[in-house]
């Protein structure tokens, strides 16, 4: 079942006195934030009121936080959003909607579960766990389908892989 909240970033330090918080973000890039009005904290929606990128971090504003002793408050928090606010492009995914799912090779073989996707400076990384654990590299000639409804992955792999 998929998560109605999904992570997004955390709260990693105040900036300046009055009230902003630097958000590293854990998505492809720090402005995806900006596209939501609400983002949620502890549970609670919060109003975004302005951000900007500054570095690989956002830079943001929120409702009721007015001061750095109100912005120290909210570090090292995790911040969500809602999933029903997001559309994605045709074919694009969440990578945590395809964790746990089965991954198979071009010819129906189970390999195991994708466990986890490391996200390298080069791309990112499935790490499947079966028989063995198995690195892939989530790139089209590796990755031939990914079947999020299904939670089914066909890969193509190398010998030696």
């Amino acid at each position: 079942m998929k998560k109605k909240y999904l992570e997004a970033g955390q709260i990693v330090n105040t900036h300046g006195i009055k009230g902003e918080v630097k958000i590293m973000p854990w998505s492809d890039s720090a402005d995806f934030l900006l596209n939501f009005d609400t983002v949620y904290i502890e549970g609670e929606p919060v109003r975004l009121l302005d951000g900007r990128v500054h570095k690989s971090f956002l830079i943001a504003r929120f409702e009721g936080i007015e001061n750095v002793n109100d912005a120290m408050r909210l570090k090292n928090q995790v911040v969500f959003i809602d999933r029903d606010d997001i559309e994605l492009p045709e074919g694009d995914f969440f990578l945590q909607d395809i964790i746990g799912a089965r991954v198979v090779d071009e010819d129906g073989n189970e390999l195991g579960r994708l466990a986890d996707v490391l996200e390298l400076p080069a791309g990112n990384v499935y790490v499947v766990q079966g028989e063995r654990e198995i690195l892939i590299p989530a790139r089209p000639e590796f990755v031939l389908n990914t079947d999020v409804e299904a939670g089914i992955i066909t890969v193509r792999l190398l010998e030696g892989m």
